[in-house]
């Protein structure tokens, strides 16, 4: 299955800490959104996200960032999948309060956070069945 990509400018109202730091569970809710479109693509259903094996936050991300957040499904199960999440920095905002509107596109990405997880679609509610 291809990945799901989701990219998103990370906002003021995403901003949980001084100097504009983003909580890092907004890389976990972007995750979550990219499992949900996943599920419905394999499935036909939003399914349940069961765990997260594993996450790690690697570097800061800023309201004004733009992310990448980037999924794909490794293993089905008869109702389980395993999946893995990236989360790269693709735009950084400018830190400089004398240059508000200024960003600069990265290349490379910075990546901002992974994480592995397996998400639940129950029987009754797999409408695509291989």
């Amino acid at each position: 299955m291809d990945d799901v990509v989701i990219r998103i400018r990370l906002s003021q109202a995403d901003a949980h800490y001084g100097g504009d730091l983003v909580d890092g569970a907004r890389m976990l809710g972007l995750f979550g959104d990219v499992a949900t479109e996943l599920l419905i693509r394999l499935d036909g259903d939003e399914g349940l996200f069961r765990a997260y094996d594993a996450v790690e936050f690697l570097a800061p991300a800023y309201a004004g960032d733009y992310v990448e957040a980037r999924g794909r499904i490794v293993t089905v199960g008869k109702t389980s999948r395993r999946m893995e999440f990236t989360a790269h920095k693709i735009i950084a905002a400018s830190r400089d309060p004398a240059t508000p509107s200024q960003a600069d596109v990265l290349d490379p990405p910075i990546l901002v956070c992974r994480a592995s997880g397996t998400c639940v679609t129950p029987l009754d509610n797999q409408r695509r069945k291989g």
